[in-house]
């Protein structure tokens, strides 16, 4: 699967819901994958319904869980795992992480694994509470962090999480120019073709959630024409 050559990635969170033939119109965007992921409330069943309803649209699907608690494997394609670059809390960075490989054992399929370094930016989020992120950094210091997971860490993926509210351009930008070998994700208030279009200038890929839920799954097709 070359999921290094998405642009546009939908994420579904499953403590929302999705209102009547939003599925449809998600599928019939354009864009590249869907994500399964939420901060707050995620278990195994809410993941499960969720995955029941996109699973026939043969669209890449991607887990993305926040905690060992409930991690999706059957009927995923990957698993994006998460580490906050910028937290206070180790536990985010490689604590969770040592909890689910040990529940899980042998039985986590390595080859569908995906590191992801996250550099959280919007104090008011849930991610950003829930992981004691250091949010107030300056351009500078994002690139910093980025560098380090990319160069020093090589973790394939670094992502920029504004969640629930559009970034700083100028973040991202300098994120893009330290970044050598990893794609460079972003995620955050894209809610047009515009918004989608100036973070797509920077980020390889694009990460589109709560517009799907706060303005229907319709504003999707503009933000994937934005960036394909």
């Amino acid at each position: 699967m070359k999921w290094k050559d998405w642009v546009h990635v939908t994420k579904l969170d499953p403590d929302k819901q999705l209102r009547a033939g939003d599925i449809d119109a998600i599928a019939a965007s354009g864009t590249d994958a869907l994500m399964l992921s939420g901060t707050l409330n995620v278990t195994e069943d809410n993941l499960a319904a969720l995955l029941k309803q996109v699973k026939s649209y043969g669209l890449p699907l991607v887990m993305e869980p926040a905690g060992p608690e409930a991690v999706l494997t059957q009927g995923i394609d990957l698993v994006f795992v998460p580490s906050v670059m910028n937290t206070t809390d180790v536990q985010w960075i490689v604590g969770k992480h040592r909890i689910w490989v040990q529940q899980q054992g042998r039985k986590i399929a390595w080859d569908r694994i995906v590191p992801e370094a996250y550099i959280v930016l919007n104090p008011d989020s849930s991610v950003g509470k829930v992981t004691k992120a250091i949010c107030t950094l300056k351009p500078d210091e994002v690139a910093a962090y980025t560098a380090v997971a990319d160069r020093y860490f090589h973790f394939p993926i670094v992502y920029i999480e504004y969640s629930g509210t559009y970034g700083d351009p100028a973040a991202v930008k300098a994120a893009s120019a330290a970044i050598d070998h990893a794609v460079l994700y972003y995620g955050g208030g894209i809610n047009s073709a515009e918004k989608a279009a100036e973070m797509g200038r920077y980020a390889d890929t694009i990460v589109v959630g709560n517009a799907v839920y706060d303005l229907g799954a319709s504003v999707l097709k503009a933000t994937v024409d934005a960036v394909q």
